[in-house]
């Protein structure tokens, strides 16, 4: 099947994420639309609407997870799905989740209009949360979606203004009594999402096809040296907590470098104290966020870096603390559905490369659980997560056909 670049497309898809991108608008500009607020719910009606008015049968599960479907013909009891989330972080952009959600309705809207009702039956999801923006639980969504959510981790955080998030999902008109069931009716989820990075724009491509979620290890990491005078207290005898920092980031930076991709290695914070101008900094808490798309190399290297801190450390005469405190494995993609869109993609002819995603999806969550597999679109710049966070209309399309010929392989064939 090929599905042909139309300005009826085009313009459907562009309407929708231009009204949809209202909803929960930034002063400040890009969009901050958080969990349980009122502009999430009045995001989560107007996906809603625009389900009902493709002829979809549309509800909300119990925390806010969004569905609307249309029955196969022939095996409804057989899911195909796509979708993503509708939440955003605080002052973000106008595509991510975003534009997963709208490419689904997009494109089944399309598949729909061309073809009638399909074989297996054919679902949007809306998922209500990923980002973790508003309280300190991610994926809330997508886990309640397949059945792993833990109702004790919520039942007494709160927000930064002090709200609680059982009471805001109350007043928004949901609640977890019990524990949701897991679905044993999906055979097929795809996300559509935009890159967040810079390698489609950079290698001129417009569609990735990822076939792995990269692996993460995040690490706070303490160093504890003795804080001294600035002006009086000679390098040697110092226990500068800094110093021994700059020598483990360093080296471990270049052993990444030496190794180079898939693995990438941050040190995003550092907290010196007292971070005074003056005096020698007696302690320093720095993280580290390692990832790479393959479990045993990502342990072994951080391992590798871990000895070397420790090393360092003794050597200098400091002490040192360091809390693994999140350990995700890689997740692989469905290979039979990253054939499938790979199929399609040389089939129509679309630009792509096969992937991985360095960022965090809903499609790990989902991925353990059924078979999945995403599409990627470039990033201008691989800005996300900020107001400027934008893709090319044209690429945003070609992204929507592409899941759209997916679709059609899964749930129409």
């Amino acid at each position: 099947m090929e599905l042909e670049k139309t300005m009826s497309l085009e313009n459907t898809f562009d309407q929708r994420l231009k009204e949809l991108s209202s909803i929960g608008s930034d002063p400040t500009g890009g969009m901050t639309r958080l969990l349980y607020t009122d502009s999430w719910k009045q995001a989560q009606e107007y996906v809603k609407k625009q389900m009902e008015s493709m002829g979809m049968t549309t509800q909300f599960d119990k925390v806010g997870n969004l569905f609307g479907r249309v029955e196969g013909t022939e095996l409804p009891n057989e899911t195909i799905m796509s979708g993503s989330h509708i939440d955003t972080v605080v002052n973000g952009g106008t595509l991510d989740g975003q534009f997963g959600v709208v490419a689904a309705l997009t494109a089944s809207q399309l598949l729909l209009e061309k073809y009638g009702k399909p074989r297996r039956s054919l679902e949007v999801i809306s998922m209500a949360e990923e980002e973790g923006s508003r309280f300190p639980t991610v994926f809330w969504g997508s886990k309640n979606f397949v059945g792993i959510a833990d109702n004790d981790e919520i039942k007494d955080i709160e927000d930064a203004e002090g709200y609680k998030f059982v009471d805001e999902m109350h007043r928004q008109g949901f609640d977890t009594n019990e524990k949701q069931i897991k679905r044993d009716d999906i055979k097929a989820f795809v996300e559509g999402h935009i890159e967040q990075g810079s390698i489609l724009e950079t290698e001129h491509e417009q569609i990735g096809i990822v076939n792995s979620i990269a692996g993460q290890r995040r690490y706070n990491i303490t160093l504890k040296g003795e804080a001294n005078h600035a002006g009086t207290t000679p390098l040697n005898y110092r226990h500068d907590a800094v110093y021994g920092m700059s020598k483990m980031i360093s080296k471990a930076l270049d052993r990444a470098h030496e190794i180079g991709d898939p693995l990438v290695l941050t040190f995003g914070k550092v907290v010196p104290k007292p971070n005074t101008v003056n005096v020698v900094p007696g302690e320093v808490l720095f993280t580290m966020d390692c990832r790479h798309t393959d479990k045993n190399f990502l342990s072994k290297f951080t391992k590798e870096v871990e000895d070397m801190m420790r090393q360092i450390a003794k050597e200098m005469g400091l002490g040192i603390d360091i809390d693994l405190w999140m350990d995700e494995a890689p997740v692989p993609m469905d290979d039979h559905i990253v054939k499938i869109i790979e199929k399609k993609a040389k089939e129509g002819k679309y630009n792509y490369r096969i992937m991985h995603s360095g960022a965090g999806h809903d499609s790990q969550i989902i991925a353990p659980n059924f078979p999945t597999a995403m599409i990627f679109v470039p990033s201008i710049k691989g800005i996300s997560h900020n107001p400027a966070e934008s893709t090319k209309l044209k690429d945003l399309v070609e992204g929507v056909k592409l899941l759209a010929d997916t679709l059609y392989e899964l749930a129409y064939k």
